[in-house]
């Protein structure tokens, strides 16, 4: 049995993220067609959408349903569902833009939660900024405006937490720091 565990969305109590094995799944972004245990949950309303991230099943609920009494549902539905995984049929393009929606889903949500909470219990702020070609843009407000640690915190913290959630992650920037020098490097010196 692929192993599951369950993680709830920071904000969002009608959504939780499945974590799987990397590779589990070749698809990524929402969902047209699922295999029958999940479609079934769909068509009877237990479930409202279900979106496939690198790493996660991430399910939303149905209206007036909660997770204590339809989690065990979904998840042995799930567990089924894993292990047909040609029934995983994405909804339009899941090119370029669809990672990038993925992305900046995944990076609002680790800034509502972990990084988001250390960067605000001490005075500052992380504001996600934009997402394009995996790029990952933030602002620093606060305490984090001009701190010294704020990169320990956006590379170790932030890009670390997002790399596992979306590997297509290229890189992140701070929208008040110039941007990365392109060619020949400085020569050094002062």
């Amino acid at each position: 049995m692929i192993p599951l565990h369950a993680q709830p969305v920071p904000g969002r109590p009608d959504r939780l993220r499945w974590i799987t094995p990397a590779g589990i799944l070749t698809v990524t972004g929402p969902l047209a067609e699922a295999p029958a245990p999940l479609a079934g949950l769909l068509a009877d309303g237990t479930l409202a959408r279900i979106t496939v991230e690198p790493a996660a099943v991430v399910t939303v609920l149905g209206s007036d349903r909660s997770w204590s009494r339809e989690g065990p549902r979904v998840r042995t539905a799930l567990h089924a569902a894993l292990d047909e995984p040609t029934g995983w049929i994405a909804a339009g393009d899941t090119g370029h833009g669809g990672d990038d929606a993925l992305l900046y889903s995944a990076a609002r949500d680790v800034l509502a939660g972990p990084v988001g909470d250390l960067a605000r219990s001490h005075g500052g702020s992380i504001d996600l900024v934009d997402v394009c070609d995996g790029i990952v843009t933030v602002r620093l407000g606060g305490a984090c405006h001009g701190c010294p640690a704020a990169w320990v915190t956006l590379h170790r913290r932030l890009e670390h937490q997002l790399r596992r959630r979306h590997p297509g992650l290229r890189e992140i920037r701070n929208a008040g720091s110039p941007p990365p020098r392109r060619g020949r490097r400085g020569t050094g010196g002062g």
